[in-house]
């Protein structure tokens, strides 16, 4: 299963954005980018150097790319995908990277990140349909519904989910969600305003049709 395993603090402070809620609360200790130079770019230095268009709209991929944990060819074909679709390619394109299973489990409140979410879906805790997959990039449908394999929740991590022993973030309205059964059904496909805030999905856009 391929995907970043890099420092997430280095990336988010080198972003100006937190890829993580880690790399969030380390961007905030240290809101400049990594490197000896660092501090005379960031919010206490001099400020930042003027970037270049083509490097502002890198910069917004490259934020999408690490936040939901893509390698660039696969989301370059997701990016492809999005512009077969009818409607707007941008919108298009986050409601895919919404609907990956690893992402529907992370929206579930099954994981404190998306890199621990596609751990549990490559360990064959999650279910779709009532079947084991271990593929955190499938993309889901409206009126799937993604569960915790039974097995699976007599394990101490899942019983303290249930019993809500951890944080569980809010749900987002397109899923349903039943704390009880450790299971949601998807109601509806994401819209933009679902996705991830903070990233200019016009510039991703121009990106890939530079």
């Amino acid at each position: 299963m391929a995907r970043y395993r890099g420092p997430v603090g280095k990336v988010s402070r080198r972003l100006g954005f937190g890829i993580t809620e880690k790399g969030e609360r380390i961007l905030k200790k240290r809101p400049y980018p990594p490197g000896m130079h660092g501090q005379g770019t960031g919010t206490t230095g001099h400020g930042p150097k003027k970037q270049s268009d083509y490097a502002v709209r890198l910069q917004e991929k490259q934020k999408a790319r690490y936040i939901y944990g893509v390698l660039e060819k696969q989301f370059r074909r997701i990016f492809d995908e999005a512009k077969r679709l009818p409607g707007e390619t941008g919108a298009n394109f986050f409601s895919l990277l919404e609907r990956r299973l690893d992402n529907v489990v992370y929206r579930m409140g099954l994981a404190q990140s998306r890199a621990q979410a596609r751990q549990l879906v490559s360990h064959g805790h999650i279910l779709v349909n009532g079947r084991k997959t271990n593929i955190p990039s499938l993309t889901v449908k409206v009126g799937m519904q993604i569960s915790v394999r039974p097995q699976s929740k007599n394990t101490t991590y899942f019983k303290e989910l249930a019993e809500g022993g951890q944080g569980r973030r809010a749900v987002p309205a397109w899923l349903s969600y039943d704390s009880s059964a450790l299971s949601v059904q998807v109601l509806s496909l994401p819209r933009r305003e679902d996705a991830e805030p903070g990233i200019n999905d016009l510039f991703i856009v121009e990106y890939y049709s530079r």
